[in-house]
């Protein structure tokens, strides 16, 4: 058995709270299984035995890790913080948001540079940089943002190719 770090010690309050959220059933599971697993994990005044993370997860049927992880939120969070989901982040800034897709389909739908029969994605990923519109860009990303709006440079009849 591990040394528990985090230990649960709900007040009376907070007891209440939780067998309301796991009795009425108007709660999304998550939240429901996270109050179970607080009530079950709280060394109270009522309770007989201290349950170990192994045993509520097997009686809760979770993972021990989950478990962990709510008796660390409870602890360092707070109570509302625990009951809910975590947060995701997000890792990648968008690089072509509202106005620089305004630009990139004006682009596209204009005339092709010259020299050249249309506009591909590395001619438009430069276009990008040289009027400033974005610092960088890939050609793929700038793929996936025309792929978005539906202006793929490879379909036919969207304006942004002279093909017919």
């Amino acid at each position: 058995m591990s040394l528990k770090k985090y230990i649960v010690s709900l007040n009376e309050e907070e007891r209440i709270y939780l067998s309301s959220i796991t009795k009425t059933g108007r709660h999304a599971a998550s939240k429901i299984i996270h109050a179970r697993i607080l009530l079950a994990a709280d060394i109270g005044e009522f309770s007989s035995e201290k349950k170990t993370d192994p045993e509520i997860a097997k009686f809760l049927d979770v993972a021990e890790k989950t478990v962990q992880r709510v008796r660390q939120r409870l602890v360092e969070e707070g109570l509302e913080a625990a009951l809910g989901r975590k947060k995701r982040v997000v890792k990648k800034p968008i690089i072509i948001g509202g106005e620089e897709e305004a630009y990139l389909i004006a682009t596209c739908c204009s005339a092709a540079p010259m020299g050249r029969a249309s506009w591909t994605l590395k001619l438009l990923a430069n276009n990008m940089i040289e009027k400033k519109i974005v610092e960088t860009v890939s050609p793929s990303t700038v793929g996936i943002a025309l792929k978005k709006t539906n202006l793929s440079l490879g379909k036919k009849r969207n304006g942004a190719s002279r093909k017919s």
